[in-house]
């Protein structure tokens, strides 16, 4: 490993439309970086204008990292990316480089940079959660205890009861973090090898939902909805976790004809204001995140100036 950055981890992170690639991109202008995505829905194949992928023009300005790398009907969890993405931040850092994770999805950032537990993991997975309350009321709780069978044998003994709030718990666990609940109730890393500084994006919420707005238009725009049939007709199923996603869950229900094209859009566009209130919930717990005002140039360089290292 280079001495240049050391053991150095920047983190770029804000609510959703807040600008964070944008500010990415500048700071590649003016220091050697590599992106690390940080976002739970852009490592899927082929979700490009719905999770506001960046361009191809600048994937190729700068190396990005954790975009496009599996199929949507894969599963894929905080605890893979953690595991994985230490492993590129190191790379990337050995290459004499400053490893730069952009992102909102709260769940990875802490499972990259201090680790998962438990209790943090039980409160922000609702849509697994709310996807497995759905198939215990349609398919019953001894299917979901068989599935659990198949992944934790050991928390499919203990719950010989088959208590559905306990079983639901272990399945969320293993989908969200990849591991068995029963071997990892408490998910820590004991060595942290990165020395890492947040930066989060601060927006004036009119400011924040008129972004979002925008972004709606421009994302419908480019073909919101003919990309959402186009995956559709490669023969994955609307019910994917992948798909249930604001932007491709509205597009789906506009193609069923179930709500107008009208009303798709403004699905859309309120959708996201909820999802960056919960966001805003969780960075709120991090105490030691900074954040910046300004144009995406100005906070690029203001990260430069209050990086610790």
């Amino acid at each position: 490993m280079t001495k240049l950055y050391k053991n150095n981890l920047a983190v770029i992170l804000g609510p959703t439309a807040s600008g964070k690639t944008d500010v990415s991109l500048e700071l590649a202008g003016i220091a050697e970086i590599e992106i690390i995505s940080a976002d739970s829905r852009q490592v899927y194949k082929y979700l490009d204008i719905g999770t506001a992928k960046p361009t191809a023009a600048e994937l190729q300005s700068v190396p990005h990292h954790f975009i496009d790398i599996i199929e949507p009907d894969t599963d894929y969890s905080a605890g893979r990316f953690g595991d994985e993405a230490e492993i590129t931040a190191l790379n990337i850092l050995s290459r004499g480089k400053l490893p730069v994770v952009v992102g909102g999805s709260g769940l990875y950032i802490q499972a990259l940079c201090e680790g998962l537990f438990d209790e943090e993991i039980s409160e922000n997975n609702n849509e697994i959660r709310a996807q497995l309350q759905k198939r215990l009321d349609t398919e019953g709780r001894d299917a979901l205890y068989d599935e659990l069978m198949q992944v934790d044998f050991e928390s499919y003994q203990k719950y010989a009861d088959k208590n559905p709030r306990r079983i639901i718990r272990a399945l969320e666990f293993f989908y969200q973090t990849g591991k068995k609940l029963s071997e990892e109730h408490i998910i820590a890393k004991t060595e942290k090898h990165f020395n890492v500084s947040y930066f989060g994006i601060n927006r004036d919420r009119q400011e924040l939902y008129d972004r979002i707005n925008q972004r709606t238009d421009k994302m419908w725009e480019l073909g919101l909805a003919d990309e959402t049939r186009k995956i559709l007709d490669m023969g994955f199923s609307p019910d994917l976790n992948s798909l249930n996603t604001v932007g491709y869950k509205e597009c789906i229900e506009y193609l069923k004809n179930n709500i107008s094209k009208e009303q798709a859009i403004e699905e859309i566009r309120k959708n996201p204001r909820h999802y960056a209130k919960r966001q805003m919930t969780w960075f709120r717990k991090n105490n030691r995140i900074c954040w910046l005002d300004g144009s995406p140039r100005e906070i690029a360089k203001q990260i430069l100036i209050n990086c610790n290292f």
